[in-house]
């Protein structure tokens, strides 16, 4: 995926404190090594029916401390592969962070009081900008840094260091 475009979609938005077990819900324990499987029931909790309204490009919009609680890797992973272009919050939980840029998401730090559900968005990850376009605003965001953008690009850390035999920084 080239991060360098910009990404577009619809806002999923949910609360604050969306937890792992939100995201993967423990019940489907035994699915961790089918994740296409998993990524099924994906934010289930939060939103039953989220995983069957998700399209290819969409967002999901959390409030603070966005993926907190067991450092569980595959629940953005799983957040990926059910089509999510980004996830945007207005703080996140570290690991769940450096887990979305491992696997290949972007994770975007941002107010996201201005965004509503349902509301279509563009992201400019390199000019640090989401574009609501339902409201007509723009909502800026520190951009990612440059090595960042690279391992999204390369489809995460293990494509990125593939692909450069190594880090490329």
């Amino acid at each position: 995926m080239e991060m360098s475009k910009k990404l577009a979609g619809k806002s999923f938005k949910f609360g604050d404190d969306i937890s792992t077990d939100l995201i993967a819900p423990g019940r489907y324990f035994h699915l961790r090594s089918n994740l296409p499987e998993l990524a099924k029931h994906v934010l289930e909790d939060a939103d039953p029916e989220f995983a069957k309204k998700v399209k290819p490009g969409d967002f999901v919009v959390g409030g603070r401390n966005f993926g907190l609680g067991s450092s569980r890797e595959h629940a953005p992973t799983i957040i990926k592969l059910a089509g999510v272009g980004a996830v945007l919050a207005k703080s996140f939980a570290r690991i769940f962070y450096r887990n979305c840029i491992n696997v290949g998401l972007p994770a975007l730090k941002c107010d996201t009081d201005k965004i509503d559900e349902g509301d279509i968005l563009e992201i400019d990850l390199k000019g640090g900008e989401i574009f609501n376009k339902d409201k007509n605003i723009k909502i800026k965001f520190n951009p990612l840094p440059e090595v960042m953008i690279k391992i999204l690009s390369d489809g995460g850390l293990t494509g990125h260091i593939k692909k450069n035999e190594g880090f490329n920084l």
